[in-house]
């Protein structure tokens, strides 16, 4: 299969800190501050975390565009420091996949295969166009493409070479919500079929969870947890990851704290409220929103830790604005969060 390679020890981030403006008599600011990690070989690991966290620091420290101030990358068991980004074999694919214009669909796949025979081009090139969905497109223009085929093409460029590691930094962030969550999909498809060792930079934890076999939640230069999606979900380490990923209010327990998700709190009637056998609180509507096929109702309410405006998931009828409603914990939408601190 396309892409195959002898497995390897994969990539390994040792206490890495990256630092800008430092000079003479001035520290500068750190981006990325004692970041370890490690991707398995064929492994794709998500950085995720808001604007500023350090995660695209961290995977330009990784491809060689920024320089390491302490700590070191090594892929396979080489060190690179000192191996210049074209040395690396590495694969790069951005937010804009910056095809070359005056190149054909077909000629911007086969731009990192420049030294191999013309026909294991072509082959090359058929191979990954029908692997991203574009089989047949080898003559198009970049001009005719639409936004999300540019980055189709942008992904098998990147991955025609069989790079060693392909890091992907926010590929995504410039497309319409419902193409990424297409594309996202594909891209892990893709990922998994050429056994691509990857990491892909994203502040949008739906993409990472859908791309990513493990993701790194990154916060203020460090990291703050690494673990498969549905662990990172069910259990976030910290209130602070819980924040992040739309965990909404945080009530004590027993363990620490329960984090309401998204899906943790539901109207009811009190009958229905009885029936889950949960304690029925009551709540004044804010407004409604009708979402992805449900209906969220915002609501004042106090849950114990005080009035918040809060969003629950109604079941049945939709209320007005104004109207009492009883609210009821879901646990299958919360999480318990360990410790008290933020």
């Amino acid at each position: 299969m396309a892409g195959r390679r002898e497995p390897g020890t994969g990539l390994s981030v040792r206490d890495v800190v990256v630092r800008y403006g430092q000079r003479r008599g001035h520290a500068g600011t750190t981006a990325v501050d004692g970041v370890s990690l490690d991707v398995a070989a064929g492994e794709v690991l998500a950085l995720l975390g808001p604007s500023g966290c350090g995660k695209s620091s961290l995977l330009r420290a990784v491809a060689g565009l920024e320089p390491v101030a302490a700590g070191t990358v090594a892929f396979d068991g080489a060190d690179l420091a000192g191996v210049p980004v074209h040395r690396r074999g590495f694969g790069l694919l951005f937010q804009e996949g910056q095809l070359f214009p005056h190149r054909d669909v077909a000629g911007n796949v086969a731009y990192g295969l420049a030294d191999r025979p013309r026909a294991e081009r072509a082959e090359r090139v058929a191979e990954l166009l029908a692997l991203v969905g574009l089989d047949g497109f080898g003559a198009r223009q970049v001009a005719e493409l639409s936004g999300g085929e540019k980055q189709r093409v942008a992904l098998a460029r990147a991955l025609a070479p069989r790079p060693r590691l392909l890091l992907l930094d926010e590929p995504l962030s410039a497309l319409d919500r419902g193409l990424r969550e297409r594309l996202a999909v594909e891209i892990r498809a893709v990922l998994h079929a050429t056994r691509t060792t990857a990491v892909f930079v994203t502040h949008d934890h739906d993409e990472a969870f859908t791309v990513a076999d493990r993701v790194a939640v990154m916060s203020a230069g460090r990291l703050a947890q690494v673990a498969a999606p549905e662990e990172l979900w069910r259990a976030p380490a910290t209130r602070q990851v819980a924040e992040f990923l739309g965990y909404q209010t945080f009530l004590p327990h027993d363990d620490g704290l329960l984090a309401v998700g998204p899906a943790g709190l539901r109207v009811v009637d009190g009958a229905s409220g009885a029936a889950t056998g949960g304690e029925v609180r009551h709540g004044v509507v804010v407004a409604t929103t009708f979402r992805r096929g449900r209906t969220e109702v915002t609501v004042d309410a106090d849950l114990g830790a005080g009035e918040e405006r809060l969003v629950a998931l109604a079941d049945g009828g939709v209320p007005a604005v104004d109207d009492k409603v009883g609210v009821v914990l879901d646990p299958r939408g919360c999480a318990v969060v360990p410790g008290q601190h933020r």
